[in-house]
């Protein structure tokens, strides 16, 4: 997942232009899904932070600006969303659920950092990587101060909504079935 790409007319990149760039770095099977930088994959590279740093190397070659990459197997997607704590929750509406991939995972003082921020009526909730929170009014014009947050977990993410998520490891998980 790319971070910041496609976003109110900045960091433009075609999908089509990225899924070549992609194979050009000796991915395998990619896919894309919508606008905004989603691309699922085979790699061989078993090391994810080196798998994004090429990625991310390459799209500043190929592009001239360098967004953050996050990644995320099959098994950490399925895990991800299982975890999701409005699971039980009734009448939660998914494209209100906001899941913000993290780059890593805050230490104890950064989570708590995070978590006095004021939030209402959107709610956050820091489950490992990932970040949920649920827009109740829509995400449009959020009330909660997302760079605020950001800022106090010490480390950066992209955030996809539900919909997406379930998507992606939708796609994923057919790759895992071709294999």
């Amino acid at each position: 997942m790319l971070r910041g790409v496609n976003v109110g007319g900045h960091n433009r990149i075609k999908m089509e232009a990225l899924r070549v760039l992609y194979e050009s770095l000796g991915l395998l099977d990619v896919q894309t899904y919508v606008q905004s930088g989603n691309l699922v994959f085979r790699a061989k590279e078993r090391n994810l932070d080196a798998l994004a740093k090429s990625i991310e190397d390459g799209i500043e070659r190929g592009f001239g600006f360098r967004p953050g990459v996050v990644l995320r197997t099959p098994p950490e997607l399925r895990d991800a969303i299982a975890k999701n704590p409005f699971a039980a929750r009734r009448n939660i509406d998914p494209s209100k659920l906001l899941v913000t991939f993290l780059s890593a995972a805050p230490d104890a003082e950064a989570r708590g950092n995070a978590l006095a921020v004021k939030t209402f009526p959107e709610e956050l909730r820091i489950e490992g990587r990932e970040v949920y929170i649920y827009f109740p009014n829509g995400m449009a014009r959020p009330k909660m101060s997302w760079p605020r947050i950001e800022k106090a977990l010490k480390t950066s993410g992209t955030g996809r909504n539900w919909n997406t998520v379930m998507k992606l490891l939708e796609i994923a998980e057919g790759m895992e079935a071709v294999r």
